[in-house]
């Protein structure tokens, strides 16, 4: 449980629940231990994040029953065994973890099946979120078995809209501790432009880095991404050696000890130094975090800012000579996406990518908005009208991915805005994305954490 939401919150949550969903039990199975090769050595465990938001108990094998009818909260769960307590210590109680919870109602692990098949053969509703794990599907098909049901008969959109509508709307206890996970991520990013040097491999560095986390008492919010390959987008092997002359894309951060993320870009050269044509591009990634930042406030949509900076890196390529034509229609027929393939960010939480088992077009959209099928904007993860409360990530970057511009150039695809005769010189660029975190206030927005360099000037300083 996190050490700084106190019970009457975790109370309040459910009240909140129970009152917005009309009848029914409403079921939230935490997380099992998942087996990495056998039985016995384990993934390490993470909480469901829904489960951490409405209880808040940090361990395996828990569920959880809310009764709209009757207000009551119940937590299904058993005591550690002595067997248990020799490999694993003595750990707090059910009872005591309840107590924090503010659950007053327990039953063991073995009267699940009955409760929910009692109540689906009384033809009550029962509500489940979309379960994402294999166990999970599995278990949950084993607790109403006797009811000739699957788990998806379960999975209730009037749940998933209320949880939604919950967790979007972030407390003074959830800002806190995503002002801690920004601040450990950001001593990693920092850690990493000063110790990287030409001929190290980029494993040295996430190393490094993944220390740094678990050193603060977090884990990282998801796989490292540390590459000197910066225009494949996720990329996630760390094979590669650091050359003079190149970039390094370090896209990473930690969870906070309550499991709330932190998720930070920064891209540096390997050199001492930018070179010109590397600063030209990196200006440009800025320039339009910098302003796509500036323009945050409540209702205002993302789609809108998400536009305005693909205009924006429009706008800077066709200085470089990169783009031509007019810029508007450039980014109406979509050709800067040759560039800037994916959206300018998500919501972000207890999940990097919050609440994305729930479905982006319940967190990301609304009915007013649909998402686009055009390549590039289809990837904006975000696309509604922001409020007070929301935290998000701001990441533009541009990329130079050689398979991408062969096929565009081959299939003469936007040839009126895209001079593919000049991208030969930036074929080995690679790519610059720059991202942070931000809250929108009711006056407009606040970069979450301290300062984590990114000006020019700034990085190089770091890096000398």
């Amino acid at each position: 449980m996190s050490a700084i939401i106190p019970t009457d919150i975790y109370i309040q949550r459910r009240k909140i629940l129970l009152n917005n969903v009309k009848e029914g039990l409403i079921f939230l199975p935490g997380n099992r231990e998942s087996p990495m090769n056998y039985p016995d050595n384990t993934y390490h465990f993470r909480q469901d994040s829904n489960f951490l938001y409405y209880i808040g108990i940090d361990r395996p094998d828990l569920s959880v029953i809310l009764d709209t009818n009757s207000g009551e909260t119940i937590l299904f769960g058993d005591n550690f065994t002595l067997d248990m307590i020799v490999w694993l210590g003595a750990l707090p109680t059910l009872e005591s973890l309840a107590e924090k919870s503010g659950i007053v109602s327990l039953k063991p692990t073995s009267a699940l099946v009955d409760y929910l098949s009692d109540a689906l053969n009384e033809s009550r509703n029962v509500h489940i979120l979309p379960p994402y794990r294999a166990e999970n599907m599995l278990l949950i098909n084993d607790y109403i078995k006797k009811t000739n049901k699957s788990y998806q008969h379960l999975i209730s959109e009037e749940l998933i809209r209320q949880v939604v509508a919950q967790r979007s709307i972030k407390d003074t206890y959830e800002i806190q501790e995503m002002i801690d996970a920004v601040n450990i991520s950001g001593r990693m990013h920092v850690a990493a432009m000063i110790a990287a040097k030409p001929g190290m491999f980029e494993y040295e560095l996430t190393g490094l880095v993944e220390g740094i986390s678990v050193g603060n008492g977090g884990r990282i919010s998801y796989p490292v991404i540390l590459t000197t390959q910066g225009q494949t987008l996720h990329n996630h092997s760390y094979s590669g050696k650091l050359k003079e002359g190149g970039l390094v894309l370090g896209d990473f951060g930690s969870e906070s000890a309550g499991h709330y993320a932190g998720d930070i870009t920064r891209t540096f050269p390997v050199s001492k130094s930018f070179s010109s044509m590397q600063k030209d591009v990196y200006e440009i990634v800025l320039d339009t975090e910098i302003k796509a930042i500036n323009q945050i406030k409540p209702g205002i949509s993302y789609k809108e800012i998400h536009l305005q900076a693909a205009l924006n890196i429009t706008e800077g390529l066709i200085q470089l000579g990169l783009m031509k034509g007019n810029p508007q229609d450039a980014v109406a027929a979509g050709a800067h996406a040759l560039f800037f393939p994916h959206g300018l960010g998500h919501m972000i939480g207890l999940d990097v990518h919050d609440m994305e088992d729930l479905g982006e077009a319940f967190v990301g959209y609304d009915a007013s908005l649909s998402r686009s099928t055009q390549f590039g904007l289809k990837s904006l993860r975000l696309g509604k009208k922001l409020e007070e409360g929301f935290v998000l990530t701001v990441e533009p970057g541009i990329y130079f991915i050689p398979q991408l511009i062969d096929k565009w150039s081959n299939d003469k695809i936007c040839t009126d805005f895209i001079c593919f005769e000049k991208l030969p010189a930036y074929r080995d660029f690679t790519g610059v994305r720059i991202e942070d975190n931000v809250l929108v206030v009711p006056e407009g927005h606040e970069i979450l954490g301290n300062p984590i360099p990114k000006s020019i000037s700034e990085v190089e300083a770091l890096r000398s």
